[in-house]
């Protein structure tokens, strides 16, 4: 990674998500500060940093290629298996690729649309708040569950899963939207998972461990031999 490219990265302006964060950082700096001393200040400013570094949210550019499904958040892989979708969704009870991706306080958290489609459902669910990187969290954690389905007339699915200490999942899409490859479409808040369930017979062109960035990363491609499950 350049020094350029680092800089634009850090840089990033925040998304509106984390506008409230970073007003209650300034203020607490600045009142605060003239209140009851610089221990106060620098705690503010520490704070709102830190929102600064979370919340940025960078320009992405996706790749101009159709039929490429592209990763959903950035962060990195941790686990590729065959597993049902959320039973939320309604879409059958066939397993097809799931792709894991955990994001760390550091990676920037806001989703991103895989590929082209129509938001078909979405589905809510309360639940757990366990270690987003572990397999039990797809099943035990609070999650929002998005259903996509191709102009070829399949589905697949991508998953917001709340982490370990994620509080908050924000999703602005709505059912029977017409999405793109890249479009930003929800964040959660703090560390969390993000599970991608490919339609049936893709198979992804990934490794576990593997970094994603989101929007840009090609997780599997319906028009490479190498990315269909015969």
């Amino acid at each position: 990674m350049s020094l350029a490219y680092g800089m634009r990265l850090v840089l990033a302006p925040p998304h509106p998500a984390g506008r409230p964060f970073l007003i209650g950082g300034i203020v607490v700096a600045v009142i605060g500060g003239l209140a009851f001393g610089s221990w106060i200040f620098w705690l503010g400013a520490a704070f709102t940093a830190f929102c600064l570094y979370f919340f940025r949210d960078p320009e992405r550019y996706p790749p101009g290629r159709p039929g490429l499904f592209l990763a959903p958040a950035d962060g990195h892989i941790v686990s590729i298996e065959p597993a049902v979708p959320p039973e939320e969704l309604g879409l059958g009870s066939t397993p097809r690729w799931r792709v894991a991706t955990f994001l760390s306080v550091m990676d920037v958290h806001v989703n991103r649309m895989p590929i082209d489609g129509t938001v078909t459902r979405i589905a809510y669910r309360h639940g757990a708040f366990i270690n987003a990187a572990l397999d039990k969290a797809s099943e035990d954690n609070e999650r929002n569950a998005i259903a996509v389905r191709l102009e070829d007339g399949r589905d697949f699915a991508v998953v917001q899963i709340a982490g370990l200490i994620a509080r908050r999942i924000l999703c602005h899409v709505r059912e029977g939207d017409r999405v793109r490859a890249g479009d930003r479409f929800g964040i959660i808040r703090f560390g969390s998972r993000t599970d991608l369930y490919l339609p049936v017979g893709v198979r992804p062109i990934v490794v576990t461990g593997q970094t994603m960035i989101g929007g840009e990363t090609v997780i599997a491609d319906l028009t490479h031999p190498a990315g269909i499950q015969e």
